[in-house]
């Protein structure tokens, strides 16, 4: 009988487990397994959106960008609360998120990437940057013609009690610094109870 040889597993390296508690900053990628493509349509759309609203409230988190790219995702959280847990978080939303993809014949990668912004990173117009490069992948990858990325379905951005809250929207920036700083300083119940 053959037996089948598996490659060992090829962890990515950590940083120490704090990095990713509490008000951390951190760019997630999460690509497909293969490269898988034709997954990304507005059925898993609208379940993406679903697991990562329940995401974001469950672990105290919101996520001023994200990009859906047709082999992998783009996700930016942002700690809200100091009992926030990152990498908890992305477990939690890859295990919820991978039965809607084996629907499509697709399944992330064994681990995802990250990078945790370090201080400068983390600086209002550096941030800003950080989320405008995350914005133009579908540019670079010619899915959208030059400085048309804003027309791509599949980026947004998502804050917890903010439905309505657009990415592109002219007073964005102001809106969410506004609203991150209420969620950081009251929290996600005292803040939505005051609000009515």
């Amino acid at each position: 009988m053959n037996s089948i040889r598996r490659k060992p597993r090829d962890y990515l390296r950590r940083l120490p487990p704090e990095s990713y508690r509490g008000q951390a900053y951190v760019h997630w990628s999460m690509t497909m397994d293969g490269r898988k493509t034709g997954w990304l349509v507005p059925r898993f759309y609208c379940r993406f959106r679903e697991v990562l609203t329940h995401t974001l409230f469950r672990y105290g988190l919101c996520c001023p960008i994200y990009c859906c790219m047709p082999d992998h995702i783009h996700l930016l959280y942002i700690g809200i609360l100091n009992g926030s847990d990152q990498r908890n978080a992305v477990k939690f939303f890859r295990s919820q998120l991978n039965p809607t993809l084996e629907q499509f014949g697709a399944q992330f990668q064994q681990q995802p990437y990250d990078h945790v912004l370090h201080d400068e990173e983390r600086e209002r117009t550096a941030f800003e940057s950080v989320v405008e490069y995350i914005a133009r992948n579908p540019e670079r990858a010619g899915l959208v013609a030059r400085d048309c990325f804003r027309e791509y379905a599949y980026t947004g951005c998502l804050v917890p009690g903010y439905p309505n809250l657009d990415l592109w929207q002219d007073d964005y920036w102001d809106v969410f610094w506004r609203v991150h700083s209420a969620l950081q300083k009251n929290g996600l119940v005292r803040f939505y109870s005051k609000e009515g």
